[in-house]
């Protein structure tokens, strides 16, 4: 089923295809690590792409680093404090469309993001795309990007400075299928 080009489509998360991969310094050593998107709302207006919203929910408690070590500091009162704040939020404010005027290839979403219960505005960069070999309208299923980098001390993580670098690097990956 092709949703209709005419109207803002809703979309529900595809949990097992969307993932958070983050990256962070630590010594000077660069680490990864992965957060689960624990859901997503995600409206695209075909017609008015600019007026499309996005608001992701992380789940910050079910974090994961290649160092359990790491993970358990990251987890822990100085860093993330998931026991008390245990997930993390992205809602649009705007959208800025790339320079072919779609939410590809060098698109913005300017968004609140709240972390530790510290809510700041970030920038984020964006894409969103649909299966290949799929007709251009068929917006059935699609798949978004959304990428940059926080300053985990602005949110209060701020914890093992002497350590753990500021910048934390964010990519986001979020699968999901028309409503109804």
């Amino acid at each position: 089923m092709t949703p209709a080009l005419a109207a803002p489509v809703s979309y529900r998360l595809d949990t097992k295809a969307s993932n958070v991969q983050f990256t962070f310094s630590i010594a000077g050593l660069m680490q990864t690590g992965t957060m689960p998107v624990k859901s997503a709302q995600i409206t695209v207006d075909p017609l008015r792409l600019e007026d499309s919203r996005f608001q992701v929910v992380l789940d910050a408690a079910s974090a994961k680093t290649s160092l359990d070590i790491a993970a358990r500091a990251m987890a822990g009162p100085e860093i993330l404090d998931t026991d008390r704040f245990p997930k993390i939020t992205f809602a649009t404010t705007s959208v800025q469309l790339a320079a072919d005027n779609r939410l590809s290839l060098g698109a913005t979403i300017r968004g609140n993001l709240t972390l530790r219960g510290i809510t700041h505005p970030v920038q984020l960069n964006a894409e969103l795309y649909r299966p290949r070999d799929t007709a251009p309208d068929d917006l059935s299923t699609l798949s978004a990007r959304l990428s940059g980098q926080i300053s985990r001390s602005r949110f209060g993580a701020s914890g093992y400075a002497d350590l753990v670098a500021d910048a934390v690097g964010l990519d986001i990956t979020a699968v999901v299928h028309a409503a109804g």
